[in-house]
């Protein structure tokens, strides 16, 4: 992340700036003592993402300075002053402030808020990248015969995008995991879980026989749900893999933080993250998945993002 800080206090710029750089949060890729010397050009040319401005500033104060930056430049901005008046805090946030942080600097606070911030560029960036991917996808129910409703067709697509996000939407069993998620959706509409999360093997059966149709035979059916079975686990594990590597690479990588814990246990994840280390990736493991918890954080997670909207 690239900051940039706006104080007439050089001495706060100069502790700013080691909190940042101590916590490698990201880089100050500039300064400046007034917002006079601020403009949307100075802020793009310089590819900031989050900005720290001081309310009160001798020539042009904080909010004078956000009100001419905010049509023609978006970033995250963090409003730092020793005043403490609701009426200014409330302005500033009615301008698009994310947060308020009062002098003197708490050190903890700083990084708190910095990371709230961070997460919060990460997701909407991910947002972009989701609407700019469902963009090119064409409509792959066009020649079914049956056109499925809003809720059953985006819940797939989203559930297609974590598929990828996870590095895995070209496995084999990457169909089967869509076509839980869109089994989930429908039961859930119609019984809302009221007896629990259904088990993945009466999933599975379900979604056999809606395969292999009312004449197969109960052997048939249960060899299509142990074969399907064996894929997805094979997929979830090839996720686990992923994301360790991920995480051994560079621990803050945004997909790391973003899905290692909502899919799997993190004992786990640090279990494959340690035998990567030793080993390469096709080695034998005696690595555990959760299958169950993963197919919950894929459908709730694809359910998510429907309800929001995207």
């Amino acid at each position: 992340m690239h900051f940039y800080i706006t104080d007439d206090d050089e001495v706060f710029r100069s502790m700013l700036s080691q909190i940042i750089e101590d916590e490698e949060l990201g880089d100050v890729v500039g300064e400046s003592e007034d917002g006079s010397f601020l403009d949307a050009h100075t802020l793009a040319m310089n590819h900031v993402d989050i900005l720290f401005i001081d309310l009160l500033m001798p020539i042009r104060d904080g909010i004078e300075t956000i009100r001419s930056l905010v049509q023609s430049f978006k970033v995250k901005i963090i409003m730092i002053s020793q005043v403490e008046s609701k009426e200014l805090i409330g302005e500033a946030y009615s301008l698009g402030i994310e947060y308020y942080i009062t002098k003197p600097l708490n050190r903890i606070e700083v990084i708190t808020v910095v990371q709230k911030v961070m997460e919060r560029i990460r997701f909407e960036r991910s947002i972009h990248d989701i609407q700019k991917l469902l963009s090119n996808v064409s409509d792959w129910n066009s020649t079914k015969e049956h056109r499925p409703s809003y809720g059953e067709k985006k819940i797939t697509e989203w559930g297609q995008f974590l598929l990828s996000e996870l590095g895995i939407v070209g496995e084999n069993g990457s169909k089967d995991l869509l076509d839980i998620i869109d089994y989930l959706y429908q039961y859930e509409t119609k019984l809302a879980f009221d007896n629990g999360f259904p088990i993945l093997k009466d999933i599975l059966t379900q979604i056999s026989l809606k395969k292999l149709g009312t004449a197969a035979s109960q052997e048939e059916v249960d060899r299509e749900r142990k074969a399907s079975e064996q894929r997805i686990r094979r997929a979830i594990y090839q996720s686990l893999n992923n994301l360790a590597s991920l995480g051994l690479t560079d621990f803050g990588n945004p997909k790391f933080e973003n899905y290692a814990s909502k899919f799997f246990d993190f004992t786990t994840v640090r279990q494959r993250m340690t035998e990567l280390k030793h080993a390469s990736l096709t080695s034998s493991t005696h690595t555990r998945i959760n299958a169950k918890k993963f197919i919950q954080a894929l459908y709730f997670e694809a359910k998510h993002l429907v309800a929001e909207g995207y």
